[in-house]
């Protein structure tokens, strides 16, 4: 660790149980709810405004996420309703249950214009096949025979399955905005990269950041490019938002993350994860001294095995980072017989 910087250090060693909440600070609660997948969990956070609460992000739309969400709420939130939830980003177990809210619950839905309309667009587009589109951008990544021949017969993920429906309407939030939540004020800073206008929410009154999968503290956030824009360079927008972040971190911050544990050492974190990216594309870079595509290009990003269900999403973050030294002139790219963009070091 860099001697200038504060460790990185966990206040908590042990998340909250399922239907129960750790007090991280007055009038914010610390909640987990379970996901079905390798990282198996979401956190989620409750504000109290007096006569009622605020939550931030809500988990998937599941039997089970239900159930937990009616033990808090009698619970730990002591039957108060919830007013209003603040969706940092579109991916599901975040907005999963913000429309079950909304509709159920009477509640106001926050959040970005990119969140909301990705999220409502992604809601109501199910899919039974993939879409030539997607299985187009799949051979682009070069993604393997084997794989794109069961992916092909498959119904793919859709939103639907995790997202409950969402009704109409939402108040937005933009940078430079600021949010009256839980007894504090909170500015709001978007990030990008792992998602599109991730909302990030700065506590004027104290130490927290309500920061969604923008700033985890022991692994990187998965960023991706996929068929809806295929030439995308998410990696640049990850690394603008990291820098800017990083001028305004501070060892007191404590963070409080979409997943893992809520943590201090907030510029040590912000270093590392541009650190990181940079040591990443400068081992691409050689890695594609000879021309290959995207999904020869694992071990050089991850310097570890993919297998299962984390292919697809290494396979995303392979494109994007083979797109962003395309974008900075670095690498070219031709195309080989089977579709494969094959990039190379320039």
């Amino acid at each position: 660790m860099d001697t200038r910087y504060q460790p990185i250090r966990t206040p908590w060693e042990t998340p909250p149980a399922p239907g129960t909440a750790i007090d991280v600070a007055e009038g914010v609660k610390w909640i987990r709810l379970p996901l079905p997948m390798k990282l198996d969990h979401v956190n989620v956070y409750a504000l109290d405004d007096g006569d009622s609460y605020t939550i931030v992000d809500t988990g998937f739309s599941s039997r089970t996420s239900r159930r937990i969400w009616g033990e808090i709420l009698s619970g730990p939130l002591a039957g108060k309703p919830v007013g209003r939830v603040i969706v940092t980003h579109h991916h599901p177990d975040h907005v999963g249950l913000a429309g079950w809210f909304q509709s159920e619950h009477g509640a106001e839905l926050v959040t970005t214009r990119t969140a909301w309309l990705f999220s409502r667009m992604l809601r109501l587009d199910a899919q039974d096949r993939p879409t030539e589109e997607t299985v187009a951008f799949w051979k682009r990544c070069g993604m393997e025979r084997a794989i794109l021949a069961e992916r092909m017969e498959e119904r793919p993920f859709n939103f639907a399955d995790c997202v409950w429906p969402m009704p109409l309407g939402f108040k937005r939030i933009k940078q430079g905005d600021v949010i009256h939540a839980g007894g504090r004020a909170w500015d709001v800073h978007i990030g990008n990269g792992h998602a599109p206008e991730h909302a990030t929410l700065w506590s004027r009154d104290d130490d927290l950041v309500l920061a969604g999968d923008q700033i985890l503290p022991s692994i990187s956030s998965n960023i991706g490019v996929y068929a809806t824009e295929p030439e995308a360079d998410p990696v640049a927008d990850w690394l603008e938002a990291c820098e800017r972040f990083a001028a305004m971190a501070e060892d007191r911050h404590l963070v409080l993350g979409g997943h893992k544990l809520p943590f201090t050492g907030l510029p040590a974190r912000m270093r590392q994860l541009i650190d990181n990216h940079h040591h990443a594309l400068d081992r691409l870079a050689e890695h594609l001294s000879e021309p290959r595509p995207a999904g020869e290009c694992f071990q050089p990003l991850f310097r570890r095995q993919i297998s299962g269900g984390e292919y697809g999403l290494a396979l995303v973050e392979a494109m994007a980072h083979c797109l962003h030294l395309w974008h900075e002139g670095r690498a070219r790219r031709s195309l080989r017989d089977d579709g494969a963009w094959l990039w190379q070091t320039v």
